[in-house]
């Protein structure tokens, strides 16, 4: 880990609300809200999750599943997720949610009009945005866990 935590503290609870009170807990809101209020399905809302786990490296992203209603995407989910150019298990909402995720880290420079005409054709502008901030809070959170080494210890934090 690159913080030094107090003895006895927990690192995902002093890092996230004690060291920065004015900022980590807001994070937190907003992490927990990407979950709580997603009108995504599953599929694509993991397709994202994951190709954002795969390119920051965090460890507990990579394990988690998001669990709706008593149900998670299938284990070989993952993947087909690094796959997703090639894969046949995805339909054409879960393939761009994945390419989504991935030019958004990787290549936001280029999402070019023929990206933004397959998106349209696909997802409505609601659930473009709903998945612009969720990806962003993916990006950001994940990043952050794995660059101060938190990801082998975090759970999501509560507020």
């Amino acid at each position: 880990m690159n913080i030094d935590v107090p003895e006895g503290k927990d690192p995902i609870t002093y890092v996230w609300g004690e060291m920065v009170p004015g900022i980590g807990p807001a994070a937190s809101h907003l992490s927990l809200a990407v979950y709580e209020h997603t009108t995504l399905g599953l599929r694509e809302f993991e397709a994202a999750r994951l190709r954002i786990a795969q390119i920051n490296g965090c460890v507990f992203c990579l394990d988690w599943r998001t669990e709706r209603d008593g149900e998670k995407v299938e284990e070989e989910f993952a993947a087909a997720v690094a796959e997703w150019r090639t894969t046949d298990r995805f339909d054409d909402r879960t393939r761009l949610a994945a390419e989504y995720a991935e030019r958004y880290a990787e290549d936001h420079h280029n999402l070019d009009d023929g990206f933004w005409t397959r998106m349209s054709a696909h997802y409505t502008q609601r659930e473009i945005v709903e998945l612009s901030m969720s990806i962003g809070s993916w990006l950001a959170f994940g990043r952050l866990n794995r660059v101060l080494g938190l990801d082998t210890m975090c759970m999501l934090p509560r507020p």
